[in-house]
């Protein structure tokens, strides 16, 4: 009796079995009818270099985007007319569109566009705006966990330590010597021109 048992139930756990295989095999030919023969390859191999490639051409050097700096503290970077730089609550000023200017991989030279000064910082950490771009006028950009960004002078630090643009409560410019990356003085939103 016992035989007759095995031999009853075993056709039905090969025929589920088939079934299965059947209905995965199904599936993954559905799945992948309307890809090339090449597009299937990527598809199933995880390991492919395509996958996680991101564009990063924007760091290369030469890329330009035209933002607003806003700060956490609520106020716009703005370079004016005479070059002074502080900040601005006013949206809408001319005076605070930014061109940020890739130098190199994660290095920018900041511009006002209007006032054509490009923001820079000396070594006591002191902003300010120049016509011509020079050294001083690199900055780091390091974009934070937080989807903030932070810009530290490329040339000059302070005890070892990077100094950070920052603007504080009132708007007013923070020497650099005074700044730290996790300070929300320092945390800039580059804010697209609408």
């Amino acid at each position: 009796m016992r035989k007759w048992i095995l031999t009853w139930i075993l056709p039905t756990l090969l025929c589920r079995s088939c079934f299965q295989l059947v209905c995965l095999v199904g599936t993954i030919s559905l799945a992948c009818n309307d890809m090339s023969p090449e597009q299937t390859a990527t598809n199933v191999n995880c390991s492919s270099p395509e996958r996680h490639t991101r564009s990063y051409d924007y760091m290369e050097g030469g890329d330009i985007r035209v933002r607003r700096l806003f700060c956490r503290t609520q106020w716009y970077l703005r370079i004016d007319k005479r070059g002074k730089v502080k900040g601005t609550q006013e949206m809408k000023n001319s005076y605070n569109i930014m061109e940020i200017r890739t130098v190199a991989v994660g290095i920018v030279a900041i511009k006002g566009v209007e006032s054509e000064y490009y923001l820079a910082m000396n070594k006591d950490g002191k902003l300010y705006a120049k016509k011509e771009c020079n050294e001083d006028c690199n900055f780091k950009e390091l974009i934070l966990e937080n989807h903030y960004n932070t810009y530290a002078s490329a040339k000059w630090t302070h005890s070892g330590g990077e100094m950070f643009v920052a603007l504080n409560q009132k708007g007013l410019p923070v020497k650099g010597k005074k700044t730290k990356k996790e300070q929300k003085t320092a945390h800039f939103l580059p804010m697209a021109i609408t």
